[in-house]
């Protein structure tokens, strides 16, 4: 969700992601993107073990850096807990 234009991407939706599925869906993202994804200064994202190294560095590699949100703090992404 881009915070300040409360625009919602949807890169797919699966039973069960895995860390290569997770990954491919980023780079889909940053190709959908194009220019604009200079825009992006920070993701944060939760803890869950499908966001692997290698969907970390899609984002890094466009010089966006990755947040994991703290352990049992839902309201410290309460954008996207909502």
């Amino acid at each position: 969700m881009e915070i300040g234009t409360r625009r919602v991407h949807l890169l797919g939706v699966t039973t069960h992601p895995s860390g290569a599925w997770v990954a491919q869906r980023a780079r889909n993202l940053m190709a959908d993107l194009g220019e604009r994804s200079t825009q992006f200064r920070f993701l944060i994202r939760d803890r869950d073990a499908a966001y692997t190294a290698a969907f970390d560095e899609v984002f890094t590699s466009e010089g966006i850096e990755v947040l994991r949100s703290p352990l049992h703090a839902p309201r410290a992404n309460a954008y996207a807990e909502r």
